[in-house]
């Protein structure tokens, strides 16, 4: 695996036509059982904070900055993040990522993740909140090796209408595209689609999201992932104000990725619910106390 940073090769190729509004590249090493950043780079509408230490793991925290507060339209933000062998980051936002209206074309980010051997990723960005007329693409690829371990965690919101109607984006897509780096190979582990295009009439009942407003989503890629634990996120996640539903996708050179879907009407109850979900990993697998990212 290449462990020098760079920006996703699929952001170079599209940087002959409008130049990236934001890149960001961070490459997470671990030395003496404490991980720190051994490369940053970053240029336009994107910065990482200081990095911090949440508790005494040796897990490395960086906060992603969008100075802009917003995409628009045409807008395109590309983002490179590398965890070295052994190194642990969390890696989350200081806001919200906002997408207001985008006449001409979509607003779109793409993120380019390694895991190495023995690595883990904690991915927590604060909510998307759609507004009217806003379009939006967001590509996720990763590459993990078989004892690496990913847990990522989003929340999709309806911005505000001046009209008070629900719905009033028009599109949202997301896909998250996982691979397994093993035996001088890479595989395809999971390919995770997620497509939100409300229809014109402003229907919110059954047949779109079933009536709900808000979609939360968490994937979970370690070789711990079983079907015992997809059972018991969904018993947990059955405490909650929420509609959810969780799958289990296959095991390659032993390691696993699961899906949890939730709808709800409220960000704070999805939050609620991926950080319980988020925090029965950590304290079971890491003996980490429960998320706290002292934000507000």
């Amino acid at each position: 695996m290449t462990t020098t940073a760079r920006v996703p090769p699929a952001g170079r190729a599209a940087s002959a036509g409008p130049a990236p509004m934001g890149e960001l590249a961070l490459r997470i090493a671990e030395r003496a059982g404490r991980s720190f950043a051994a490369h940053q780079f970053h240029r336009g509408a994107l910065r990482v904070l200081r990095p911090h230490y949440l508790d005494e793991s040796g897990q490395v925290c960086y906060v992603m900055v969008n100075p802009g507060g917003a995409y628009l339209g045409a807008d395109l933000y590309l983002m490179d993040v590398e965890v070295g062998d052994g190194a642990d980051l969390l890696l989350t936002t200081q806001s919200a990522t906002k997408i207001y209206r985008t006449p001409g074309s979509f607003a779109e980010q793409r993120m380019a993740v390694r895991l190495g051997e023995g690595s883990r990723l904690e991915l927590v960005p604060d909510q998307v909140i759609a507004y009217r007329e806003a379009s939006y693409r967001q590509n996720t690829h990763i590459t993990v090796r078989p004892t690496s371990s990913l847990v990522m965690a989003e929340v999709i919101t309806p911005g505000w209408s001046p009209d008070g109607a629900s719905f009033r984006y028009e599109e949202l897509r997301l896909r998250n595209e996982i691979h397994v780096e093993a035996n001088g190979g890479t595989r395809l582990l999971a390919l995770d689609n997620l497509l939100v295009r409300p229809p014109l009439d402003d229907v919110t009942g059954t047949g779109f999201m079933e009536g709900y407003s808000h979609l939360g989503s968490m994937v979970v890629v370690d070789a711990r992932v079983d079907q015992a634990l997809a059972d018991e996120l969904h018993r947990l996640a059955a405490g909650f104000d929420a509609y959810t539903g969780v799958s289990l996708g296959a095991t390659m050179d032993g390691i696993t990725a699961l899906v949890l879907r939730s709808l709800s009407h409220s960000t704070e109850k999805l939050n609620a619910l991926l950080g319980g979900c988020g925090n029965l990993l950590r304290q079971r697998w890491y003996s980490q106390a429960p998320l706290n990212l002292r934000k507000y």
